[in-house]
Order: structure tokens, then C-alpha cells, then sequence
């Protein structure tokens, strides 16, 4: 056929139609439809093959063919499929013929010769059938192509060591070795000689092992617990020893040395064990060392003494807190704890001071007060040390100084470390370096608590003037403060000049902005009354009545005139002090009154005390609404109240006064309208029938509306 015609035959496709609707079917399968509809049809099921009956050789040799010949077209369909040829192989070795299955297993290994099932199936089978050379060929095959295959080296020697052949097996663990496997293989080839108690033998491969595997501390101690087992305890600690010389002191685990330590004991070396543990403690690194410490101490509660279990226990509790502190300096909880672990057990000077250094040495990073509140104990409890356990003066007289340095006493202070400090030189008989460190302590942060610690001191001395001095510098610092007032008035109270304390409380009382005026004032009114001044007493009381007109003052004020029998000004002041708390509440005027009836009761006559009873309240039920947070009604609740008789008549007469002027316009708009009204009924006059119909259902008792008894209420208010 020439060119031409050949591109006549040539036919071009047509024009691809578009797809008008792209859109998903209406009707949709899915998956799990068609899995379900091919189970119902039973599409997947392979019908059973029909059973043959083999009746003569020949039938047989045909049946095998076809079988075989299946074999082989799956092996052609996927060579690769292993499983398939090893299939085919135990079918031939099931039917007898050995032969081929070893072909067929050659002709696997010919496809992956690195594969370890194959190997291990064909030696299987080698082993299965008795033939001994064959498997040990396959083998020796076997560990030259993959020697790493543990699985390869166990079994061959299993099979050795089963048809006795000891030496050929120990010739297959040399062979073995020689290639450093792993510490299993080497535990099996030790365990393979103490089996036929080759002891001699399973020691030279536990030192071959060692050159291999030395580096890891558990192949040392099983080596040495292995000369142990057997009695050569002087090989054993032999062992523990190098072990020990060839990690060194740096790299040497704390396990090795725990179980060097232990093997000691059990050859009942305590000495030898006790050295072995504070070797590690001492050359170990502190973070590595606790399960020694946790070793030592029960090998010391077994074999040691007091002392020497008692010092294993401070150690463990000092390596604890070291480790603490490693991990916050600024713990000073822990360094507390620390320190009196060392103070209590009488450890050595120099490492309690140490220790007390490094524990100052942490300053807080923030200079506020709340964060030294804590640290500044440190310095105190390292004073009391110095002075008391240590009884170090010139020490304890330097730990103050460098305390100080190291307050910024421009923010705060803290004046226990100056009184203390004043106090510590006071203990050494030197009064005038307290009084200069006092002196410094207020002059460079001025301290309620300073001046009055240093008052304190001076006052022990007697020496009255200069507590005079700082009671002028401390009311100068503290104008506000009543109780510092009161100390000074007291203080020359107690020296006897009396027109100093007078003049002190009254500059006190002048003071704008006092904490406690009410404390400044009975303190001053009790001067006086100890001074037996009554004059000055009643212009106190009146003064103060002018400052303010509490409830209390009356009641003292009457109190005090009663006290000197004085009973016509006390009745006097009652007087006063009723119209005075007119506008008071109810409670104070009530408590007056009471108090007033018994005064009256002791010292007054039945008519004083009938007058006294006039002035007493009557109590109301009254109601009042409940608003809720939100500003919401939330109901009625009942009160008590209160009506005192002066109060009604104050209202009555404002009522008169009320009534009169509007009389009074009515009168001058007469003449301007003819048809003028009568005049209503005065205000006063309900409100006197209201009253007076109020009263009688209150003393009558009797039941009426609530609601209407409380409009009756807010009426006559």
C-alpha cells in the first residue's frame, strides 16, 4: 500500500460533542450499594472445587502436574510474591519429594537472596527431614550472605547443641563472635557453656565481652555476680574495681558504686562498703548522688552507729535543701530551714557561717518593703548566732553593720535591726554607742517605733530630760497622734509638774487633724479629774460639748457631777442635754431619758421622777417600703418608732401658727368676694382629734387595718 492510499484509509474522529449538563445523576450509587448488591447476588463466591479421587500413579502423577503446574503460574504471574514460593516448597516437601522443594526454594533464594524467611524455611525443612549436612550447609550460607541475622546464628547453634555436637556449635558461637553481635548473643554463648559448667570457659567470654561491651556499667556487674554465684568472691571484687578504675572518677555511674557497695555487704565488709559510699558521695556530682545517699542510710540504720546515722540523715537533708536552692536562691523559707538544720545538729562554725553568708547574699531584686520582709530575718537569725551560740562579739557587731549597709533606708527601714542593735550594745555595757545608733536611726529614717524605743531606753536610765527632748521631736513628727500626746502628759504627769502636762494637752487638743481626739480628751478630762480640778473639768466637758454634741459626753458629764454629789448641776445638765439632742436620733434621746429616770430614781424625789417619766416616748408601729437593688418596690417592712411629747407640742403650736395666718389672709380677702365660706376647721383641731383617736385605739389594743394605721402615722407627721 503507497503513501496516498494510506492516507485515504486514514479516518479523522469527528467533532467532540459538548456536554450540555454537567450536573450529578438524580439517582446516585454509592460504595456501600454496590458492595451489598454483590453480596445478595453472591458474585464473589468461588464455587468448590469438586473432590478427586486418586486411584492408580498415574492419576496421582497427573494430579501433581496440574497442581504443579498451578504453583508455577503464579509464580510466573508475580515472581516477587514470596509467600507463593514457599507455598509451592512445602507442598512438594508434603508430597515427599525433598528434591524439588529444594529446587523450588533455590530458585526463591535466586529472586531475593536477603530475604531471612527463605533461609529460615529451607533450613527448617532441612532440619524437619534429618538432613543434617544440608541444613548446616544452608547455614553456613546463611551467616556468610547475612551475618547480622541473630536469627540465623541461634538456630544453627540450637541445631548443634541438639544433636549433641558441642563442639561444632562452640565453633559456631566463635564464629559468631568474631563479628561483636550484641549483649544477647553474648549472654548466650555464656549461658551455652554453663550449661556443660564450663566455668573457666564462660570467663574468658565474659572478658572478651567486656572489651566489646564495656561501656555500659550492667555488663560489669553482671560479670562480677557471676564470680560471686560461683565462689570466687576475690574475682568478683577484682571486677568491681576495674570496673571502677576504667570509668574513672568522673564518668562512674552511682549504680556501680551502689551495687560494689552492696556486694560488700553481703560479704558482711561494712568498712569497705561504708568507703565505697563515700567515695561516690565525694566524687560524683551533687545531682547524681541521691540514691547513695538513700543506700548509705539504710546500710547505716543496719550496720552503723548513732552518729553515724544521724550524719547520714543531715547530709541527705542538706543535699536536699542544695538542691532547692539550685533551683530559687531567693527561697529564704528553705535557707531557714537550712540553717537551723545546721545550728540544731552543732555542725562546724565555718560551715553554718558559710552558709549565713550565702543565704545574705541573696538580696531581694525589688526594693520594696514586702519582698525583704522575710530575707531581713536571715540577718537576725544570723546575729543571734554570732552572739549567743558562737559568743562572738566583734563577728555579731558586723553582721549588724553590713545588715544596715545593705537596707535602702532612703525607702524604708526596718527599725527592729536598729533596736537590736542598741540593744545588743546596751547587753555589752556600752551606752552611749546604743544611744548613738539610735540617734542615727532617727535621723536617717524617722519611726514612730524608734522613738518610742529609744523613749524606752532613756526611761530605764531615769534620764527624764532627754526623753522630754524626743517627746518634743516625736509630737513635732506626729502632730496627728493622740496617743503620743498622752505619753508626754503622762510623763510629766509622773515627774510632777502638772502645769506642763496641763499645757501639753491643751496645745494637743488644738490640733487640727488628731487620730483619736475622743481618747485626747478623756485622757485630759481624767487628768483633771485626778488633780482634783473641778472647775477645769466643767470647762473641758463644755468645750468639747462646743466641738461636738455626742450622747456619750452628756452621759460622762452627768456621770462626773454625780460622782462629786453634785446632783443639782447633774439634773442641770440632763436639762440641757434633752434640749440639746432635740434633733437627735431617737435611740440617743431615748438613752438619755432612761438614764436621766434612774438618776432620778437614786437621787431625786417621786415628783423629779413622775416629771422625768412625762418626757418619756411613746413606741409606734410604723411601716416603710423595701427597695431593691435595682430601684424596684420589693415590699413593706415594720419599724418601731418613736414619739417624744415636746416634739408634738413643737408641731402643735407650728400647726397654730399656720392656722392664724391663714385666717389672717382670709380676713383681708372678705371684703373684696360677698359669697365668702365660713371659715374651715382648724388644722390644729383634726390634728388634736386625730391624736387623741390615735391614742385611744393604742391604749384600748384593739385590731384595725395595718395599712390604715400607717396612713394615720404619716399624717401626724
Amino acid at each position: 500500500m503507497d503513501f496516498e492510499s494510506s492516507n485515504r484509509q486514514i479516518r479523522l474522529p469527528k467533532k467532540a460533542e459538548k456536554v450540555k449538563n454537567k450536573a450529578a445523576a438524580p439517582l446516585q450509587i454509592t460504595a456501600e450499594q454496590l458492595l451489598r448488591e454483590a453480596k445478595e447476588r453472591e458474585l464473589e463466591i468461588v464455587p468448590r472445587a469438586p473432590k478427586v479421587r486418586v486411584n492408580d500413579p498415574e492419576e496421582a502423577a497427573e494430579q501433581a502436574r496440574k497442581k504443579r503446574k498451578e504453583f508455577e503460574d503464579n509464580i510466573r504471574k508475580n515472581r516477587n510474591q514470596l509467600a507463593n514460593w514457599i507455598k509451592y516448597a512445602k507442598w512438594e516437601e508434603s508430597i515427599g519429594e525433598i528434591a524439588r522443594a529444594r529446587s523450588v526454594l533455590e530458585r526463591a533464594l535466586d529472586v531475593d537472596h536477603r530475604n531471612i524467611t527463605i533461609w529460615l524455611q529451607y533450613a527448617e525443612m532441612e532440619m524437619r527431614n534429618k538432613q543434617i549436612n544440608h541444613a548446616r550447609n544452608i547455614w553456613d550460607r546463611a551467616v556468610q550472605i547475612l551475618p547480622r541475622a541473630m536469627q540465623f546464628w541461634l538456630k544453627y547453634t540450637y541445631m548443634e547443641e541438639l544433636i549433641e555436637n558441642v563442639p561444632g556449635a562452640r565453633q559456631v558461637f566463635e564464629r559468631w563472635m568474631e563479628w561483636e553481635p550484641d549483649v544477647q548473643a553474648w549472654n548466650t554463648y555464656i549461658n551455652f557453656e554453663l550449661r556443660y559448667h564450663e566455668i573457666d570457659r564462660a570467663r574468658g567470654i565474659y572478658q572478651r565481652f567486656l572489651h566489646v561491651h564495656g561501656n555500659d556499667y550492667k555488663n560489669w556487674v553482671r560479670y562480677a555476680r557471676f564470680e560471686e554465684k560461683f565462689g570466687y568472691i576475690g574475682n568478683a571484687r577484682v571486677v568491681f574495681e576495674q570496673a571502677v578504675v576504667y570509668f574513672g572518677d568522673d564518668a562512674v555511674d552511682e549504680q556501680l558504686l551502689i551495687q560494689f557497695a552492696k556486694f560488700e555487704e553481703r560479704q558482711k565488709e561494712v568498712e569497705r562498703a561504708r568507703v565505697i559510699y563515700n567515695y561516690g558521695l565525694n566524687k560524683l556530682p551533687q545531682s547524681k548522688t541521691k540514691q547513695i545517699f538513700d543506700s548509705l542510710a539504710i546500710h547505716e540504720k543496719k550496720y552503723g552507729e548513732r552518729v553515724r546515722i544521724e550524719n547520714v540523715i543531715i547530709a541527705k537533708r542538706r543535699r536536699k535543701y542544695e538542691d532547692q536552692l539550685t533551683l530559687n536562691s531567693y527561697d529564704y523559707d528553705t535557707w531557714f530551714d537550712y540553717v537551723n538544720l545546721l545550728t540544731t545538729e552543732q555542725v562546724p562554725r565555718e560551715e553554718v557561717e558559710d552558709v549565713f553568708e550565702r543565704a545574705v547574699a541573696n538580696i531581694p531584686p525589688y526594693e520594696e518593703k514586702r519582698y525583704w520582709r522575710r530575707y531581713i530575718y536571715l540577718w537576725i537569725s544570723y546575729a543571734l548566732y554570732e552572739e549567743i551560740d558562737v559568743e562572738d562579739v566583734e563577728r555579731t557587731r558586723d553582721v549588724y553593720k553590713a545588715c544596715l549597709e545593705v537596707i535602702p533606708h532612703k525607702k524604708f527601714t526596718f527599725a527592729k535591726i536598729w533596736i537590736m542593735f542598741a540593744m545588743f550594745e546596751i547587753r555589752q555595757l556600752d551606752l552611749a554607742q546604743a544611744r548613738k545608733i539610735m540617734g542615727n536611726a532617727i535621723g536617717k529614717c524617722p519611726k514612730k517605733k524608734l522613738f518610742t524605743a529609744y523613749i524606752d531606753l532613756e526611761m530605764r536610765f531615769r534620764d527624764f530630760d532627754r526623753c522630754r527632748i524626743l517627746y518634743e521631736k516625736l509630737v513635732l513628727f506626729m502632730p496627728d497622734s493622740s496617743n503620743t500626746w498622752i505619753k508626754f502628759a503622762e510623763l510629766e504627769g509622773i515627774l510632777g509638774d502638772t502645769d506642763r502636762a496641763r499645757a501639753i494637752y491643751n496645745m494637743a487638743i488644738q490640733q487640727p487633724a488628731l487620730d483619736m481626739p475622743e481618747v485626747l480628751w478623756k485622757s485630759y478630762i481624767d487628768f483633771e479629774i485626778s488633780e482634783g480640778e473641778n472647775d477645769h473639768v466643767r470647762r473641758l466637758y463644755n468645750t468639747l460639748l462646743e466641738k461636738t454634741n455626742h450622747i456619750k459626753v452628756w452621759v460622762s458629764f452627768t456621770e462626773f457631777e454625780e460622782r462629786i454629789e453634785n446632783f443639782d448641776r447633774a439634773r442641770a445638765t440632763f436639762k440641757s442635754a434633752n434640749e440639746a439632742l432635740e434633733q437627735a436620733p431617737s435611740e440617743e434621746r431615748l438613752l438619755l431619758l432612761e438614764t436621766w429616770q434612774k438618776f432620778e430614781e437614786e437621787h431625786g424625789t417621786p415628783e423629779q421622777v413622775e416629771a422625768v417619766k412625762k418626757l418619756m416616748p411613746k413606741r409606734v408601729k410604723r411601716r416603710r417600703p423595701i427597695h431593691a437593688e435595682d430601684g424596684t418596690d420589693a415590699g413593706w417592712e415594720e419599724y418601731f418608732d418613736y414619739i417624744f411629747p415636746q416634739d408634738e407640742a413643737s408641731k402643735l403650736s407650728f400647726k397654730l401658727l399656720q392656722w392664724a395666718a391663714a385666717q389672717k389672709r382670709t380676713a383681708a380677702a372678705a371684703p373684696l368676694d360677698g359669697n365668702a365660706e365660713e371659715p374651715a376647721e382648724p388644722a390644729a383641731k383634726r390634728h388634736r382629734d386625730d391624736d387623741s383617736g390615735s391614742d385611744r385605739d393604742e391604749n384600748d389594743g384593739a385590731n384595725r387595718d395595718e395599712d390604715s394605721g400607717s396612713d394615720r402615722s404619716d399624717n401626724d407627721e
